[in-house]
Order: structure tokens, then sequence, then C-alpha cells
């Protein structure tokens, strides 16, 4: 008898990050992570970031090669999330004090991070990447929420 293994796609990655940047970069940063915290890639629903941030080449490719979803959230949205570590730095950059921990917990729908704000560069020159991991909780997700992943 041939059994399945299915893993629920509950998890989040929030991810900021230099205009530009390759996903080889960001393939690394999120399997580094996952790797540290023991989490599984298959479990990965999708990335979440910054509105502008959502059609950087590397995102997009990164995630239509995963077969991942991709949110964006403005920075108001993202200024309403209460984060540990806010960055008066990132905020006088792109309007928001988060992006990484704030869009992994919107696109979850939860209060509480799994993995707090990650910083990865591969190289000097490879530019660099803030990832963070939310676990969304599929009791509280509606079918509209999960065939309807991109928020503005």
């Amino acid at each position: 008898m041939l059994v399945a293994n299915i893993a629920p796609k509950l998890l989040w990655v929030g991810i900021g990050c230099q205009r530009g940047v390759s996903k080889l970069v960001i393939h690394h940063a999120i399997e580094s992570v996952c790797s540290e915290y023991n989490l599984d890639l298959a479990t990965i629903a999708g990335l979440a970031t910054l509105d502008r941030k959502a059609n950087e080449p590397g995102l997009v490719e990164y995630c239509r090669e995963s077969g991942w979803f991709l949110k964006s959230y403005r920075p108001e949205r993202l200024n309403s999330v209460a984060v540990a570590r806010p960055s008066q730095l990132v905020s006088a950059l792109v309007e928001t004090a988060s992006v990484a921990e704030a869009a992994a917990l919107c696109a979850a729908q939860t209060d509480i991070l799994l993995v707090p704000k990650q910083k990865f560069r591969l190289d000097p020159k490879s530019g660099a990447v803030t990832i963070a991991i939310a676990q969304s909780d599929i009791h509280n997700r509606s079918c509209a929420d999960l065939a309807n992943p991109r928020e503005d």
C-alpha cells in the first residue's frame, strides 16, 4: 500500500531584502534558517513582504519555482503589527519599522513568531536578506484565506 506523506503548509516566511537580491541568496537564507530551527521546507505556504518588494525578480522567481504564494502588505498594515525588535533604520527607508517579522505575522494571521528575524548574506556583494517565520493555525483559516493569499 502506498501512503502519501502530505505536510500541511502552515509556515509563512516574512522577508525583507535589498533591491536586486538573487533567488540563490533567498534560497540559502530560507534553507539555512529552516535547518537551524528544524523546520521542513515542505510546510512553507509562501513568502510575505512589503508591497514595494513584491515585484523583486528574485522573490517572484523563487516563489514560482517553489510553488509558494507571495503575499504583500502596505507599510501601514505592517506598522499595525507589534514586533519585539522594530528598526528605526528600516522605518526611515521603507516607512515601516518591521518587514520580515510583521509580514510573517500578517500572513500567518497570528501574533507568535516561530523564528525571529534572522539576517543573511552569502558574501558582501550578494545583497542581504532578513527573514522571520510564523505558523498559521489551520483551524482559524478559511478556504478563502487559503485560496486567495495575496493582500495589498
